[in-house]
């Protein structure tokens, strides 16, 4: 009995697990630029004295799903998209360098470019500052220019170029804040190569049928181990009472 209830206690843990995991995915499928996270199953043994005669169910630590997502036009200035590869550089919330690519952009009352999330959009010199102006334009390449106040359409400046990066993927790790750095720590150069689309959004790469369909898959599976483990209480409770009948 010990055996089955085991087994079956710790497959309903995992499988209420990978519901939360599935479930941050389902909220996040409108969020731009979200990388799913992605989990296994797999069966361990339990070692100890003796031969590992019981296993576990455990759930693989999540990675994150790299893929593309679709691009939604929506023809405001300070939305970008990267073309192909390659990601935008941001501050994180610890003030390191991250990667995103959320590029639903927006200025602080101080002139500061952050992305949706409130992550401040890096330049070559740190977090880029806009001074007071007329207009902001936003290049293929990063390149910023604005239109300063007082003077005509012809006037551009430019201030700065956003940081575009493109490291190889399996150098990649997603944080629990949702950023994407370098596992070891290090902080990508920047690539010229990557260029923006301007006025266009990337959505989430979460799939939320299939999402809706895991998240069911794992109900049911939880359903059923709690049910095991109520077989094994049963049967232990039966035998039991045979033992006090003998």
């Amino acid at each position: 009995m010990d055996h089955m209830i085991y087994i079956a206690m710790t497959g309903a843990t995992e499988a209420m697990l990978d519901q939360a995991v599935t479930s941050q995915n389902l909220a996040n499928v409108s969020t731009p630029g979200f990388r799913a996270d992605l989990t296994a199953f797999r069966s361990k043994p339990v070692f100890g004295p003796g031969h590992p005669t019981r296993v576990y169910g455990v759930v693989e630590p999540p990675v994150a799903d790299l893929s593309a997502g679709s691009l939604q036009r929506t023809g405001r200035d300070l939305d970008i998209a990267v073309q192909g590869a390659g990601w935008i550089a941001v501050q994180g919330a610890d003030g390191k360098e991250a990667y995103t690519r959320a590029g639903d952009l927006r200025l602080t009352p101080n002139g500061l470019l952050q992305t949706g999330a409130g992550h401040p959009v890096l330049g070559d010199a740190g977090p880029i500052a806009i001074p007071p102006s007329e207009k902001l334009e936003i290049a293929p390449d990063g390149t910023i220019s604005i239109q300063p106040r007082g003077q005509g359409p012809a006037n551009l400046a430019i201030i700065g170029r956003i940081k575009l990066v493109k490291p190889p993927l399996d150098s990649l790790a997603k944080g629990v804040d949702g950023l994407i750095r370098l596992k070891d720590g290090s902080i990508a150069p920047a690539y010229g190569g990557v260029r923006l689309d301007i006025g266009a959004l990337e959505n989430s790469n979460v799939n939320a049928v299939d999402a809706m369909v895991r998240l069911i898959e794992r109900s049911r599976q939880f359903e059923m181990q709690i049910k095991l483990m109520k077989i094994a209480v049963d049967n232990d409770r039966a035998s039991t009472q045979l033992m006090q009948i003998s």
